[in-house]
């Protein structure tokens, strides 16, 4: 049995900026373990740039990023094991993981910070008909494909979904001699980044269909082609409206899942809405000592986001391991009007400095509404948002001075007014 003070199970943007975090807070045990055969997570595949616009103000691209935080925990020589895969976490702490090296391990921690990140929905999720043939990938095996392993998956692409893996596939594909014909998105606003519908689909005239669906995929080796059509306020396909696009390729980018079949096994509990923890504003989860961060906890669009939580959640597992106990009365934070949920779920007054960050995701798309904050029945915040998308993160500044001034607040409302 091994004995560590803060192990971290995903070596990703997440898992490292917790380790180097806790390191920075004074704490020397530390143990990243990661299942795969490098550190840096997704970030790896990520070839474009955009990222760390926030952190470094500067652009840099996936591998590049990921690398800053690679090159720093090697400095602090904080250690880690690649290709372990967990096997299992309990409520006690305990993790029993699995390496070649190693054979079955078992650690005792004194905290874990969970970030695993998240997983595509593949093709059984949707239910799309049509025969089973080659041709179908997800857009991140896709991605993995040409930017890693350098195959092309196809030639003729269609792609369901306009996530953001989506969008930036379909600028891959086209830079690398493909034609898309077109992304294909159920709902009437796309589920990704404006700025990724601008630089991906409309500076190479790759066509978004809204309100659209595939409700045939043909082909029997391989894809031939797949029928789209209209879908009504129902979501319903309208059968006159049916239009077929031959392709040898579909790419599918119909969301991600947070992976939590750990913390499943540990009985933390998870949020109906995004498949992550219910955490607090430390990002501890309802099992004392155990901390989320990162995609595990919640999908992220900007991975500067990632970067901020988690380095909260290494210093709140590091002070945990230091004694600091987040207890006492918390504050329930409740999404409604049009709010999906928040992040955290819980906040506990005394545990904040001067301001908490509280992140959260509408249901749909707004035009010239407000982003309300209500401290029980009171109204502290009313900011003006011209546009808000289910795509699109955002953000809102709660002060301590806001809690100060309502000792006795039972919950804190988050919601979207239309004026």
């Amino acid at each position: 049995m091994e004995n560590h003070d803060v192990v971290i199970i995903g070596g990703g943007p997440a898992g490292l900026a917790a380790a180097i975090s806790a390191r920075e807070d004074g704490i020397d045990d530390i143990l990243i373990l990661e299942r795969d055969t490098q550190l840096g997570g997704i970030l790896n595949q990520c070839i474009h740039n955009g990222f760390g616009l926030h952190t470094f103000k500067e652009e840099l691209t996936g591998p590049e990023y990921a690398q800053r935080f690679i090159d720093k925990a090697v400095d602090m020589k904080i250690p880690y094991k690649l290709n372990t895969m967990v096997l299992d976490l309990n409520k006690d702490r305990k993790i029993t993981a699995v390496n070649e090296e190693d054979g079955i391990i078992e650690i005792q921690a004194k905290s874990i910070i969970l970030a695993m990140g998240c997983r595509e929905r593949p093709r059984g999720a949707i239910n799309i008909p049509g025969s089973r043939c080659a041709g179908i990938y997800t857009a991140g095996a896709a991605q993995k494909f040409v930017n890693v392993e350098g195959y092309m998956p196809g030639k003729e692409v269609v792609i369901l979904g306009s996530g953001d893996i989506g969008l930036i596939m379909a600028r891959r594909m086209t830079l690398e001699g493909a034609k898309v014909k077109a992304v294909v998105e159920l709902m009437p606003y796309s589920s990704g980044l404006k700025r990724n519908i601008v630089q991906c689909l409309d500076d190479f005239g790759i066509p978004l269909k809204l309100s659209h669906t595939i409700t045939n995929i043909k082909g029997k080796d391989r894809v031939e082609g797949v029928t789209i059509a209209e879908v009504g306020k129902d979501r319903k396909p309208i059968k006159s409206t049916e239009q077929y696009i031959p392709c040898d390729t579909l790419l599918l980018s119909v969301g991600l899942l947070p992976e939590n079949e750990l913390s499943r096994k540990a009985d933390i509990d998870l949020s109906n809405v995004t498949g992550g923890p219910l955490v607090d504003e430390s990002f501890e989860t309802n099992i004392e000592g155990i901390f989320a961060c990162g995609n595990v906890l919640h999908v992220h669009d900007l991975v500067d986001n990632v970067t901020l939580e988690s380095i909260n959640a290494g210093k709140s597992a590091a002070e945990f391991v230091k004694g600091k106990r987040f207890v006492g009365e918390k504050i329930e934070v409740v999404a409604t009007d049009g709010v999906r949920y928040t992040v955290p779920k819980y906040v506990n007054p005394k545990n904040i400095g001067k301001f908490l960050d509280v992140r959260f995701r509408v249901g749909q798309a707004y035009k010239d509404s407000y982003i309300s904050v209500y401290f029980d029945e009171n109204r502290e915040i009313h900011n003006k948002k011209r546009i808000l998308t289910p795509g699109e993160m955002e953000t809102v500044k709660l002060l301590k001075a806001q809690f100060d001034k309502y000792p006795d607040c039972k919950r804190v409302t988050i919601k979207v007014e239309e004026e």
